[in-house]
């Protein structure tokens, strides 16, 4: 999503910004650009191609400066064109980058409009560089300050002034922000991992803080206008400078890194205990009697695969939410609740309003998935479990997936054992299944030849249909997810039982029909659903178990999996399909790792 980054220092910053700025490109942008102080006058750079095009055009200008902000934007009010670009500019004296949006930015426009301002854009953006110029006095801070109390929505911005060099002030609500504390320079920047290699001291400003950044100090404020002191912490933040390796793309390096990171998070696992979840945990577990979970997109999925674990190995009831569904309609909160939250980033906005909403309806055992150990809302929850799979680049994510997979499966035991459900030959039976699952997704990543050879086909396709019963079900829909995320391939997912209510009048020689197959207990009826796919022309390529005696005939296309394996088998399943997404995408020629119109960390609603 929007990255920003902001400096001033005694020395030249501009590499820092658009050095920050590719750190942050993995999370998906559309345009980028950079304004700075230069000779006393406040110059700026855009570009609606790739950081390194604008890199290009700061290297041809021979553009050096000691105070400015960056930007890359994701496109939600205007389309991707360089008038729409940030930094936006009111009458050369102010500079402003966004992130979020302003939801009264029509109001507010038009009260500007009437003041004599013209606007050169179609974002929302904009009314808050032309609100500061208006409110502007001389002290950049107070006009800021002025200007934030009249927003609606969500930002995290930086702006600078003309008349003030050696300043940038910021600004957060509902969306990340941080502080970079170096040596004679400090920094902005929407997320740590843009300040990689610069410096890794870092201040994680709080909902409505407003900071001054100087070359000398840091200094903020809080919502209600009282100076505050804010933790500085030293912060291992992973630069993004990935090496590809023998891989293509960072999502195929990504699928083959799933054994490593799944080890990688069990090795803080030494049994099933609360303690993984926080020093306090046992003592929250025992004081709730269900479980409500909030995710989005793929961590909505892995929600819905931890709703049949937990219901079936801790006999608490589930219930599993859509984040950006939850806040906005009327619910029966229960003080005995355990929410957990799920995010590969810790910074979705939708997830971070929901958890929001869930406490302030007096729901306070809040608990959070995540793999970045300083994102709010691991701050912002009493429970953490933090995922080892190491930095995502790919915007479809994978080893994110199964790491979370992982983490809700302990959840379940441990819930279990909590509720003294779980037998020890039970217990002894999970545990020895994990410490296998990196071994056994290695050779399901073997499969990849019989996957590429599936996405021959599917590449000339335009619809598909993903079929799962029970546990896997979930896993069909994360398949479709794939599919359509990076190859614009139309996909579905459907319970195999639904498909006379519906989806089987789609059903043609035309349309490819993946099913999900473990050898459990629904594989029979699922056999029967397979049969009435044949029975209408329809195109199977299934997943099966080793042990299915589902055979491939005319129509019916077969990859095995080299053992069923229980409770983790949706973990085994899944490799696949996002093997065959990868591969129909790379045939088909897209932009595997930046898909059109996809962000990686979505910080807006």
């Amino acid at each position: 999503m929007c990255g920003i980054v902001g400096a001033v220092s005694a020395r030249n910053i501009v590499p820092v910004l658009v050095e920050g700025l590719k750190r942050l490109e993995y999370r998906g942008y559309d345009s980028c650009g950079v304004a700075f102080l230069a000779g006393g006058e406040l110059k700026r750079a855009r570009s609606v191609q790739r950081v390194a095009d604008l890199s290009t055009q700061i290297a041809q200008d021979r553009i050096e400066a000691t105070t400015g902000i960056s930007h890359t934007r994701w496109a939600t009010h205007g389309a991707p064109v360089t008038s729409n670009a940030h930094p936006h500019f009111s009458r050369g004296e102010i500079a402003v980058v966004h992130n979020g949006i302003i939801e009264n930015y029509e109001e507010i426009r038009t009260e500007l409009q009437k003041a004599g301002y013209h606007f050169e854009s179609a974002t929302d953006t904009e009314v808050i560089v032309h609100l500061v110029h208006h409110l502007y006095r001389g002290d950049l801070f107070a006009a800021v300050k002025q200007a934030v109390a009249r927003f609606k929505g969500a930002y995290a911005i930086g702006v600078v002034a003309k008349s003030e060099p050696g300043r940038v002030i910021g600004a957060r609500l509902g969306s990340p922000l941080v502080a970079g504390m170096g040596k004679g320079e400090n920094f902005l920047a929407s997320d740590a991992m843009a300040l990689a290699g610069t410096t890794d001291q870092i201040v994680y400003l709080e909902e409505g803080d407003i900071v001054d950044v100087r070359v000398d100090r840091v200094t903020i404020e809080d919502g209600t206008g009282k100076r505050v002191e804010r933790p500085v912490r030293t912060v291992q933040a992973h630069s993004g400078a990935v090496d590809l390796g023998p891989y293509r793309h960072y999502m195929q390096k990504e699928i083959f890194e799933q054994p490593r990171a799944i080890a990688d998070t069990l090795e803080q696992v030494g049994g099933i205990d609360p303690v993984l979840f926080g020093e306090n945990a046992a003592e929250v577990f025992n004081g709730i009697d269900r479980v409500l979970i909030l995710a989005c997109g793929t961590s909505y999925y892995a929600g819905c695969v931890a709703k049949y674990w937990i219901e079936s190995i801790a006999k608490l009831p589930v219930n599993v939410e859509i984040a950006s569904e939850y806040r906005y309609r009327e619910s029966v909160p229960h003080p005995s609740t355990l929410v957990v939250v799920i995010s590969q980033s810790g910074e979705t906005a939708d997830t971070l309003a929901a958890l929001k909403h869930a406490k302030s309806l007096g729901m306070k055992h809040t608990l959070a998935v995540c793999n970045v150990a300083t994102s709010a809302m691991v701050r912002e929850t009493t429970l953490q479990f933090l995922t080892r799979a190491g930095a995502e680049i790919g915007v479809a994510s994978t080893k994110a997936f199964t790491t979370q997979l992982v983490a809700l499966y302990l959840l379940a035991n441990v819930l279990a054992k909590s509720r003294k459900v779980l037998t020890p030959a039970k217990e002894a039976e999970a545990v020895k299944g994990l410490r296998h699952l990196p071994s056994a997704v290695q050779s399901v990543l073997a499969l990849e030849p019989h996957l590429i050879a599936w996405s021959e086909s599917f590449a000339r396709k335009e619809d598909a249909l993903f079929l799962g019963r029970g546990l896997h079900y979930p896993i069909a829909l994360e398949g479709a997810l794939k599919l359509k995320e990076i190859s614009y391939i139309h996909a579905e997912a459907y319970p195999a039982g639904e498909l006379k209510h519906g989806p089987l009048a789609l059903v043609t020689e035309a349309m490819p029909v993946i099913t999900v197959a473990p050898n459990d207990a629904l594989l029979e009826k699922l056999k029967s659903n397979m049969m009435e796919v044949r029975a209408r022309g329809g195109q199977l390529y299934v997943c099966a178990d080793d042990d299915t005696h589902i055979v491939a005939s005319e129509g019916i296309h077969v990859i095995r999996l080299p053992e069923h394996y229980g409770d983790l088998s949706p973990i085994l399943h899944v490799v696949p399909l996002q093997l065959l997404a990868y591969h129909t995408a790379l045939a088909r020629g897209t932009d595997v790792d930046k898909p059109r119109n996809l962000a990686k960390s979505v910080t807006v609603e």
